[in-house]
């Protein structure tokens, strides 16, 4: 581990060290570091439909269900993308980007420090099926008391419904969870769930 990344593991120890009795992640661009390939992947498959993608969309709306990021593409190119596309994307993604990807190593090693002391969950706007293959590339799998993705609660993010039902869960209060993510729909469903945060990618 880099002394970077050392600096990094050392601030998130400091926010989070005795103050709370949940953990919860955001997967994509928190523990695993994939946006540019889940940006890749949806360039590559809205292509096949004549976009020219403007990958920025991709950050702006992170955390976004799969589904709910192409409607946002459709609209803002007039484009009415199939049902499928989602599909298509993941289809991408998986062939290409899954079995490669890397952790964001000081993200990932706070999560496995903390495992066994406190409640971890993860929280994704992923399919279930992408953010189960990517946790167990990264080898957390076996750290991860709580899962909640796409589809799963009645509204996504930027909603509070996602970490509301993961902290049920794990039979913690919101006020005791603390969550970690790398966009602002994520910190807007964690200050609406009543959760504190860190945006990993600004410290």
């Amino acid at each position: 581990m880099n002394q970077e990344t050392l600096d990094k593991l050392n601030i998130l120890n400091e926010k989070t060290s005795g103050k709370y009795k949940a953990l919860l992640y955001d997967c994509d661009g928190t523990l695993a570091d994939n946006m540019l390939a889940h940006k890749l992947s949806y360039k590559e498959a809205a292509a096949k439909y004549g976009i020219n993608l403007d990958t920025d969309i991709i950050d702006e709306l992170a955390g976004w269900p799969t589904r709910l990021v192409a409607d946002e593409i459709s609209r803002r190119y007039n484009v009415m993308l199939p049902d499928t596309f989602s599909k298509e994307k993941t289809a991408v993604f998986f062939e290409k980007y899954i079995d490669t990807t890397e952790p964001i190593a000081y993200v990932t090693e706070h999560l496995k420090a903390n495992a066994g002391n406190v409640h971890i969950g993860v929280v994704s706007g992923g399919t279930r099926t992408t953010v189960q293959r990517t946790l167990s590339v990264l080898g957390l799998t076996d750290y991860i008391e709580v899962l909640v993705c796409a589809g799963e609660t009645p509204n996504g993010k930027p909603f509070p419904d996602p970490f509301l039902a993961a902290a049920k869960k794990l039979g913690v209060a919101p006020k005791d969870c603390i969550v970690f993510e790398d966009g602002d729909p994520g910190v807007a469903a964690a200050e609406a769930a009543g959760m504190d945060w860190v945006r990993i990618d600004k410290i």
